[in-house]
């Protein structure tokens, strides 16, 4: 174990002066590999590890899905999507921003990304609250709480690689994504309403619109349920493979921009190279991870951690409430998927050795990981709206989001409490 806590001293001390966390973990990984077991099989390491990252097949579902998302959100879906659930909501107290929910998790369902949901969504929906006089607190913080369901709802990169990491079935990690997904945006709609209970002034009611209106609203988000079904749909309908859901839907959303006008040549090169951009900065953390967690396993941390919570003689949910806190913690520090390739291979063998569901532990991690992305002072979602929104204060978003923060951690507890909303739609389905 005490090769290990050196590990992760020195990776610490590396990204504290500002090294990339990538370099950081492959550093730590190569160099610890390097003195427990010599340098030929450290540059062994180093050597296999990129070449099997880079030429795995299964891993061309993250290129992929990303390059989905980018051109869902150059096709303008989320327009559609925001209009339809405000014709619905827009009249209710906090309706806009209810409204704001609602179209993030539809976003997130063919996106796949936090920040790129948050992102989008801020351009779409903040402009609409501000008219209406929405407070600056609850139109930014519904946006950075929204865009955090782009990666539970699937499809999800970061459920992707925790599959991939833990040798899952990916289509079951989506399917278990669904219902907690749902009970996330109903947690998220209840903060909505505590926050103009308080502050009425907060989210003024909107004009009502006619059953007309909101019909016609539905009739336009039919690109956004075309791709979802063709994407998720062709998973559980056994068509074809998660690797080739995500091509599909690669090719879907390029179709649906190209016949919308929304793709023109210049645009193609900037989504393509935004995609590459994003593509080469996951594999360069993923590839450093792995190499960091292989100088883990040489060494006798995963079974010390596991013996030294098993002299206690702990109920094993207690466990999973102490695993849970720590990634909170972690989350107000580290970059998310960074803090995921880290801990998975310390707390997996734990988990699993405990007795408990893969899949539910999955998404465990992905709901602790969205509260990290709106938990200062490193919530991801919190400064991608302070960039998109330049007049607005980083402390305004920040107390936005508190809310909706405590709706996330109440959301954790009932997901500890009730495994069985996570696992029942996996094991029904496979």
């Amino acid at each position: 174990m005490t090769e290990t806590l050196l590990g992760f001293a020195a990776m610490f001390a590396l990204m504290s002066v500002r090294v990339p966390i990538a370099l950081a973990m492959a550093a730590v990984g190569f160099c610890g590999l390097w003195l427990l077991r010599g340098s030929p099989s450290a540059i062994s390491m180093a050597g296999s590890t990129i070449f099997e990252t880079g030429f795995q097949y299964t891993l061309s579902v993250v290129p992929l899905f990303v390059l989905m998302g980018n051109f869902v959100a150059r096709a303008g879906m989320s327009r559609e999507l925001y209009a339809a659930a405000n014709a619905f909501l827009g009249h209710k107290r906090g309706g806009l921003a209810m409204a704001t929910i609602l179209a993030c998790g539809g976003f997130g369902a063919i996106c796949g990304s936090s920040i790129a949901t948050a992102a989008t969504m801020s351009k779409v929906a903040y402009p609409s609250m501000k008219r209406f006089g929405y407070k600056d607190t609850l139109a930014t913080g519904s946006v950075a709480a929204g865009g955090t369901l782009g990666i539970l709802i699937p499809p999800s990169v970061i459920m992707v690689i925790y599959c991939l990491m833990t040798e899952q079935n990916i289509g079951a990690m989506f399917a278990a994504g669904f219902l907690p997904g749902l009970v996330a945006i109903g947690f998220y709609l209840a903060a909505v309403r505590y926050t103009v209970w308080r502050d009425p002034a907060s989210g003024p009611p909107g004009e009502r619109s006619s059953w007309r209106e909101r019909l016609s609203a539905l009739k336009d988000v039919w690109a956004v349920l075309l791709l979802f079904l063709l994407v998720i749909g062709g998973i559980y309908g056994g068509v074809f493979t998660a690797t080739e859901a995500a091509g599909m839907g690669a090719f879907g959303g390029f179709v649906i921009a190209w016949a919308r006008g929304a793709l023109t040549w210049k645009m193609l090169g900037d989504v393509l190279a935004e995609s590459a951009r994003t593509t080469a900065m996951l594999f360069a953390i993923l590839i450093g991870a792995l190499m960091f967690a292989n100088f883990v396993n040489f060494t006798s941390m995963p079974q010390d951690l596991s013996d030294f919570v098993q002299q206690f003689n702990l109920h094993p949910m207690l466990v999973i409430v102490a695993i849970c806190l720590i990634y909170v913690v972690l989350g107000t520090a580290m970059e998310e998927l960074s803090m995921i390739l880290l801990t998975v291979p310390l707390f997996f063998p734990l988990v699993t050795g405990l007795g408990f569901d893969p899949i539910w532990f999955g998404i465990l991690i992905v709901c602790v990981v969205e509260i990290g992305m709106i938990s200062p002072p490193v919530g991801m979602n919190v400064f991608v709206l302070r960039a998109t929104l330049p007049d607005v204060a980083t402390s305004t978003v920040w107390r936005g989001v508190m809310p909706f923060f405590f709706a996330d951690v109440l959301r954790l507890g009932v997901l500890i409490a009730f495994p069985a909303i996570s696992t029942w739609l996996p094991r029904l389905l496979f």
